[in-house]
């Protein structure tokens, strides 16, 4: 027959089907049974058969003088008994989570201290911010500032103002200048205003037919270039491989411009092509639209297509398909030409 010891087993094989829940869940007909248990000192056997839960979570245990009762243990020891192992779960946690802290203690502090020095590209957002790095970098600005500055028509009489205000005081401190600007600054009254009033043996000017974007270098540590078309956004670049490379770039563009008070390189024809519409020529073969055309060349887009029409009647094209199939075949982008 069933093994009666306390009821134990039999009980308990009914718990799972009958009771699954935990201690913390105690039923309704269980909580019921030890409360009576727990006033009267003891409960009949045979009333635990509809909790088995209590044997099962050992609330009550055999009766050693009378094998048909069972006795209620205490509360307190019941809760002992749960909240050890947890208690213990518990302590090992909080030791291992020291443990961790310790053995990462040396990399957080290495991180925080990188995090602190680490901004080699910061996003600046805005007019407001971006001027404000700026003037703080020209500010701290000791040997030379190299800067390219794209045409457009956005130099106004408020940007030639701006400007002097931040680059007189480089020059003042003996800091050496070099601009790059496309050729079609030579027709700009506002900029050679502007050249004319800084112009001297630190600052040098120069124009090529063609620049990269806006860029910005202060003593080979931060520099500064555009993010966004619409110049409201820009990066901060304080990487020192960045900045070598962005150096290396200028160089290899000044190298190859003109100065800006050798004459306008582009009104000596060349077979009756001028060399501005020789620039654009090559652009036109590579497949460019006007627009970026005369955004690469620092030009307005109306001046841009009066150059292509003049290209197109030199060489006879009566189309823009056919004007590239002709400069192509013209040899007029050849090297030796």
């Amino acid at each position: 027959m069933f093994r009666t010891l306390g009821g134990g087993d039999f009980v308990a094989n009914q718990t799972k089907a009958a009771h699954p829940h935990a201690v913390t869940e105690l039923c309704e007909e269980g909580g019921r049974l030890y409360a009576n248990a727990l006033r009267m000192g003891r409960v009949a056997r045979a009333d635990v058969e509809s909790a088995p839960c209590l044997i099962e979570f050992a609330l009550l245990h055999p009766d050693p003088d009378d094998a048909d009762w069972l006795r209620p243990v205490s509360p307190s020891a019941a809760l002992a008994e749960r909240l050890y192992p947890i208690e213990r779960d518990i302590t090992e946690r909080r030791r291992l989570s020291i443990q961790l802290a310790d053995t990462f203690e040396p990399f957080m502090a290495l991180s925080a201290k990188a995090a602190a020095t680490d901004d080699s590209i910061t996003v600046l957002e805005g007019g407001k911010r971006i001027n404000a790095a700026l003037n703080m970098a020209t500010a701290q600005c000791r040997s030379e500032m190299l800067t390219i500055q794209p045409s457009d028509d956005r130099f106004s009489e408020q940007s030639l103002i701006q400007g002097l205000e931040r680059d007189k005081p480089l020059i003042e401190r003996g800091v050496r200048i070099r601009t790059l600007y496309q050729h079609t600054a030579r027709y700009s009254p506002e900029k050679l205003a502007y050249v004319a009033q800084l112009a001297n043996g630190k600052v040098e000017y120069r124009t090529i037919d063609e620049v990269v974007e806006r860029l910005i270098i202060c003593d080979e540590t931060v520099a500064f270039i555009p993010a966004r078309d619409d110049q409201q956004v820009a990066l901060e670049l304080r990487h020192p491989g960045l900045i070598r490379y962005l150096m290396r770039l200028f160089e290899f563009m000044w190298g190859r411009s003109v100065p800006l008070n050798a004459g306008a390189p582009y009104e000596t024809a060349r077979d009756g092509i001028t060399d501005i519409q020789h620039s654009i020529a090559k652009l036109l073969v590579e497949g460019h639209v006007d627009e970026a055309i005369a955004r690469r060349l620092g030009m307005n887009v109306r001046t841009c297509r009066a150059h292509i029409a003049k290209l197109a009647t030199v060489l006879g094209s009566g189309s823009r398909a056919q004007l590239g199939y002709l400069i192509a075949q013209s040899g007029i982008l050849d090297p030796d030409s």
